[in-house]
């Protein structure tokens, strides 16, 4: 069946939240695409999330870490045209922790990719970044592509200067690349550290769940098969060289978000517990996506308070996904998969 695939597209990341719920629309909008899923499998990254597409003849699982050269150039050397780039070190407090894997994985293992995608003359090059480079909003006003970067913690300063480096890569040597940012993404498959399912997952079970501060940073919230959306369109109709910002037009405070929890899970706001704040945490993200609606046709379609009803339903009825989380079960998936490989 090879001749029948026009494109075949490397996916770094594709384990992960985003990068897994992309490989699925992929597969379902283009039928002439063969997939290679790039990943190396760290703590965040979760076979699990493509198991009932394990025997899809057009997705092929490769075990390799971006910011080795020996693995990328083994994972593009036969035929690949495109690169869809989203393997990255994601989580803020992890990175106020220790910085150092997320200078590792997001600016080497990017430039790295970069050097190798040259090498193999590949013909796209999607490089999947956030809103946080841009820093902080006042009570007004939205990021463009123009806003000056200004990031303000150690993960956002290291997606930003993988930002700087694909930008220096086309420019330099003409290098196919474009660039997406988007704000902060809900839906399946999210590792349950990060807000949404870290909270419906405690609230299940009745215990607390944390809110920085006053709660009041603000937030806009894309589903992630909008973004996906984003991603595909960019990929398909994007201008090399272009930054296209993807937003949900869905901006609410950390509180509205819990108690829109709370109601959903119909739990006592009793279970609200206030923390001490985030060092350095951003006021508030607002994302203008207007250039990719004019330049792509795109549009966010996912109604926030429907697509927030539905994200709570998935992981309500996924508890065996979340629980082989909790037990660190999830990590042995690939041994029993693939052996020791």
């Amino acid at each position: 069946h090879k001749g029948l695939f026009m494109d075949k597209l490397v996916v770094t990341g594709g384990c992960g939240f985003i990068g897994s719920n992309f490989i699925r629309m992929i597969l379902e909008k283009e039928p002439t695409v063969e997939v290679i899923n790039f990943d190396l499998l760290t703590y965040a990254g979760n076979l699990a999330n493509l198991k009932d597409l394990e025997k899809n003849p057009r997705l092929k699982f490769f075990k390799g870490d971006i910011a080795n050269k020996l693995d990328v150039d083994n994972a593009l050397k036969d035929g690949v045209s495109s690169i869809v780039h989203f393997a990255a070190e994601s989580h803020v407090d992890r990175s106020i922790l220790d910085s150092g894997p997320f200078i590792r994985s997001n600016i080497v293992g990017t430039q790295v990719l970069l050097d190798s995608a040259r090498t193999h003359n590949i013909k796209r090059f999607v490089h999947v970044s956030t809103d946080e480079v841009y820093g902080s909003l006042g009570d007004t006003g939205f990021f463009t592509e123009e806003t000056p970067l200004a990031p303000n913690s150690p993960y956002s300063a290291s997606k930003a200067s993988s930002d700087l480096i694909v930008r220096s890569y086309v420019h330099t040597f003409g290098f196919p690349a474009m660039t997406t940012r988007c704000s902060n993404n809900y839906g399946p498959y999210q590792f349950p550290e990060k807000l949404i399912p870290l909270f419906i997952s405690n609230l299940q079970r009745n215990e607390q769940v944390p809110v920085y501060g006053d709660g009041l940073n603000v937030r806009d919230w894309i589903h992630v098969n909008d973004h996906c959306s984003g991603i595909h369109a960019v990929w398909r109709k994007g201008r090399v060289g272009e930054v296209y910002n993807l937003g949900g037009k869905s901006e609410r405070t950390n509180l509205e978000l819990t108690h829109a929890l709370l109601n959903n899970l119909q739990k006592p706001h009793s279970l609200i517990r206030y923390v001490k704040d985030r060092p350095g945490h951003d006021k508030r993200y607002a994302i203008d996506c207007s250039k990719a609606e004019k330049e792509l046709g795109w549009v966010p379609t996912v109604v926030f308070e429907e697509g927030l009803k539905q994200t709570v339903e998935w992981y309500l009825a996924n508890a065996d996904w979340i629980n082989s989380i909790r037990t660190g079960d999830y990590l042995s998936y690939y041994q029993k998969q693939y052996g020791h490989r």
